[in-house]
């Protein structure tokens, strides 16, 4: 097996602890009863190691370690030998010379498919690093939705770059620590793959938040120990009341996972001796019928008390990603409040295995899998929405939306019951039903009753759906609907009709911008289309839209498109000064607005980027470019208009400063805040704004100080957060509504 979760201070959570060789891989598959080529995949390493060559990874061990272990966790998860095959291969296109079709010819089409499908997407000099990242995204779920085998194998090779992430710079480590926890993990919890996905966590969990997972672990252990003779008692308890009612269960505890602990701490707002639910028992049973009988057993047992509100049935009602089990919360007579799970064998193995556990294929060939399960079908909705989402950062965007469901259920008339975001709303379900029903939705009935369709879904709401011909969506909704399907429907809407008027509002501009100098579009038409084709685009139609959106002035294109004989003498000052006129530079900026130099640009207040940072722009409605960081929150909601996205890069360097908000939590000490803003002095940051609050022990002082750039916060905060008695230095960004920050 591969190593467990080690509870450790001082080192990761998981770790490498064995060099894996063929055999350990090919006696993994025979385990789990499946068929074995060996010559196959010898043939398939031997490749893998000659195209490695002695490619080393920044541990210094040679590169080929990486695919076999990769290539273990994937048969350890019960996949086939060509699951297998693809792991022992999945860098070879990106890290080697070999290409898809010598892949193919040496091997077959499938593996070459399987193969072509986890490699990223190359990044050019020109392709931002998000634009690289969200295309190969979108890449990984496309291929996946085809074979599932794709994203799995991409998660065994996450897992394993986990394990090892001690050997990078802090900088990536952190970058990669947060991309797994942002998408790699809930990518697992989707697929059912708890500990896959429990181990990502508590990775990403100790290089992100290294002190607090060392200081968290020190007190899981603690309770572990101190609480180990009770633990035994209620299990000794559960084993004796089932046995005597006549039901054979294993019979189990756990502690939760330390992100685990560590996420609902922090939505608590409460330390670990307040966290009362972070225990769990556990009752495999043999059938169904025994798990709600050993329900009901818990629930009469003399000396425990169920806890209001805290049952869920997801037998009944199984989570989007398939999870099955009853979950409980008891209190005992010791004032012990702990969960029970109560679920069968099969129900256990699906919960912690997900996908993997029922993937079947037929022997030596892959396929398309059981195309019912709940893991496939949300892959499936993915492909389906993302048709509609031309933009790949948009996309990614929608994808980190739809990878965190807190779920509700509700039902149709005819009693087909679907799940939702919580939060989520009638027209979210008229989306879920067809897009052309939440095209056309007008009103709905909860239950019965008619209600605004911003009304949040409760559970076993009964939803009925009202449409009209005529009603069309609005902008509006896109302020209320959660799910990632509903947004993009209506973006797509949106943006298709608005599209339309803008290259009727361009074509018109540019008719009366021609009509001063006496011509008309036809007559410029290739003088037009050249223009077009320097700008890289595809036909006059979105030059039209591009003028109609107000991304280049239709003065500004006319300038660039007639000679000075169309324009007559002077023209081209004269153009030069309105340009200045309707959007003035300004003195010097620190941001450039790549091709568009009469573009002014300003720092959004939200986020007030530093130099350094990632940058991204989007054009306002008159007031030039608004400059974002890429971590910004609003960047999410400007997301939905990529129309207004233009490229912005910092200038060069000048002997400028820059506001930058921060939140420091410290212990409520007398002589704190005078600690903090001597260190800040020291450290070359000037102080605009200060203030603190203080409230149970705790104190929160927020500070807007002006620094050069983003190396400079990084080293203060650095400082800060060495200062005895400061629990944590947090940036503050503005969450605001996008229409205001951009």
């Amino acid at each position: 097996m591969r190593p467990p979760l080690r509870l450790r201070r001082d080192r990761p959570p998981v770790e490498v602890s064995q060099r894996i060789q063929l055999e350990d891989i090919i006696a993994r598959l025979r385990l789990h009863g499946r068929a074995v080529d060996e010559a196959f995949l010898r043939s398939v390493l031997e490749f893998a190691v000659e195209k490695h060559g002695d490619q080393k990874r920044r541990s210094g061990e040679l590169f080929y370690h990486h695919p076999l272990y990769v290539a273990y966790l994937l048969a350890d998860l019960g996949f086939d030998e060509m699951c297998v095959a693809v792991g022992l291969l999945h860098d070879v296109l990106e890290d080697t010379r070999v290409d898809r079709q010598e892949l193919g010819t040496r091997f077959d089409e499938e593996l070459a498919e399987l193969v072509d499908g986890v490699t990223k997407i190359g990044r050019h000099e020109y392709v931002r690093r998000g634009d690289a990242q969200a295309e190969t995204f979108r890449k990984l779920i496309l291929a996946s939705a085809r074979d599932v085998r794709v994203i799995v194998v991409k998660l065994a090779d996450r897992l394993h770059n986990m394990m090892t992430l001690e050997h990078l710079a802090e900088g990536s480590r952190r970058r990669i620590a947060r991309e797994t926890l942002e998408i790699y993990a809930p990518l697992a919890h989707r697929l059912g793959m708890s500990r896959v996905q429990g181990d990502l966590e508590d990775l990403a969990f100790y290089h992100l938040h290294r002190d607090e997972f060392r200081s968290l672990v020190a007190k899981i252990e603690e309770r572990r120990r101190v609480g180990r003779g009770a633990l035994d008692a209620i299990r000794e308890e559960l084993t004796g009341t089932l046995g005597a009612a006549g039901i054979e269960a294993e019979i189990g505890y756990r502690i939760k996972r330390p992100y685990s602990i560590y996420r609902k701490l922090k939505k608590r707002g409460i330390e670990i001796e307040q966290l009362y639910d972070y225990l769990a028992f556990r009752i495999i049973t043999g059938g169904q019928a025994d798990c709600y009988a050993a329900l009901g057993l818990v629930h009469t047992h003399p000396a425990w008390r169920a806890v209001p509100g805290r049952f869920k049935d997801y037998i009944a009602n199984p989570k989007p990603n398939g999870y099955r089990s009853l979950h409980t919360t008891v209190l005992n007579t010791d004032g012990r409040t702990f969960e029970v799970q109560i679920r069968t064998k099969d129900m256990d193995r699906e919960a912690e295995e997900g996908i993997a556990a029922h993937w079947r294929y037929k022997a030596g060939r892959g396929g398309s899998g059981d195309d019912g399960t709940q893991e496939i079908r949300w892959l499936r909705q993915l492909v389906d929405w993302q048709k509609d989402v031309q933009d790949p950062r948009s996309f990614l965007s929608f994808l980190k939306i739809d990878l965190y469901p807190d779920e509700v259920y509700a039902f149709t008339p005819r009693g087909d019951v679907m799940s939702f975001p919580r939060g989520a709303t009638p027209l979210d379900f008229a989306y879920k039903v067809h897009t052309e029903v939440g095209h056309h939705c007008q009103g709905a009935r909860l239950n019965g009753k008619l209600v605004p369709l911003r009304t949040p879904l409760g559970n076993g709401d009964m939803v009925e759906i009202l449409t009209n011909p005529s009603r069309h969506p609005s902008r509006d909704w896109l302020s209320f609907v959660v799910t990632s399907r509903a947004k993009s429907k209506i973006r797509h809407w949106l943006n298709t009709q608005q599209n339309e008027q803008a290259i009727e509002i361009g074509r018109r501009a540019l008719e009366r911008e021609l009509g001063r100098f006496r011509l008309q579009v036809k007559g410029v038409e290739k003088q037009l289309e050249t223009y077009v084709k320097e700008e890289g685009l595809g036909r006059l139609e979105e030059l039209f839209a591009r003028v109609g959106f107000g991304r280049v002035a239709a003065r500004q294109v006319v300038g660039r498109v007639l000679t000075e004989e169309q324009m007559g003498s002077g023209s081209r000052s004269s153009f030069s000064q309105v340009v200045r006129k309707i959007l003035p530079t300004g003195g010097p900026s620190p941001i450039e607005v790549r091709g568009h130099d009469d573009l002014m640009a300003f720092l959004a207040k939200c986020c007030s980027p530093l130099p350094g940072e990632a940058i991204v722009g989007y054009i306002t409605r008159g007031r030039g470019v608004s400059v974002h960081s890429q971590d910004c929150p609003n960047v999410r909601n400007l997301l939905y208009h990529p129309e207004r996205e233009i490229e912005v890069r910092w200038a060069s360097p000048k002997d400028e400063v820059f506001p930058v908000s921060l939140e420091i939590e410290t212990e409520d000490k007398p002589g704190m805040l005078a600690r903090l803003t001597e260190v800040i002095a020291k450290n070359g940051g000037n102080i605009r704004q200060i203030g603190a609050e203080t409230e149970t022990g705790r104190g929160v002082i927020l500070v807007v100080l002006e620094v050069r750039n983003r190396r400079q916060l990084q080293r203060l905060k650095q400082r800060l957060e060495a200062v005895s008695g400061v629990i944590g230095v947090d940036r503050k960004m503005s969450g605001g509504r996008a229409g205001n920050a951009g």
